[in-house]
């Protein structure tokens, strides 16, 4: 899956540049750039190259791997795990807990987790 992802994003990264190539030629290669024809041409390209850089630069982001200038990245408390979101955007969300286990290794349903939670506050509050 790693070369496959790799190898996927090394021919987007390709593609890319070869749009940028395009339109930097049109642009140098034309005798009279502000035509509709060429402005078009550049127009297309430049879109084109955008759509194929996005995807690789969203992976490196993820991986950590592109910094993003101008942007102050604030250490997440341990308590907080960062995740990604359907969107692209990090959502912060509470750490979870091991799952609350009964006798027989099943995960406790959720309305006994919470009668748990309350009675381990209690006990802890008389404890200290």
């Amino acid at each position: 899956m790693r070369k496959e992802l790799g190898l996927l994003n090394l021919i987007c990264l390709l593609v890319a540049l070869g749009f940028l190539a395009m339109a930097v030629i049109s642009a140098l290669g034309s005798g009279d750039f502000l035509t509709i024809d060429n402005l078009f041409i550049i127009t297309v390209c430049l879109v084109m190259a955008l759509m194929f850089a996005v995807p690789v630069l969203s992976y490196m982001y993820q991986q950590g791997k592109l910094p993003v200038p101008f942007l102050k990245r604030k250490a997440a408390p341990a308590s907080l795990s960062t995740t990604w979101g359907a969107t692209g955007s990090a959502q912060v969300r509470p750490a979870t807990t091991p799952p609350l286990l009964d006798a027989r290794g099943r995960a406790v349903p959720p309305d006994v987790k919470a009668i748990m939670n309350r009675m381990g506050a209690h006990t802890e509050a008389k404890d200290a």
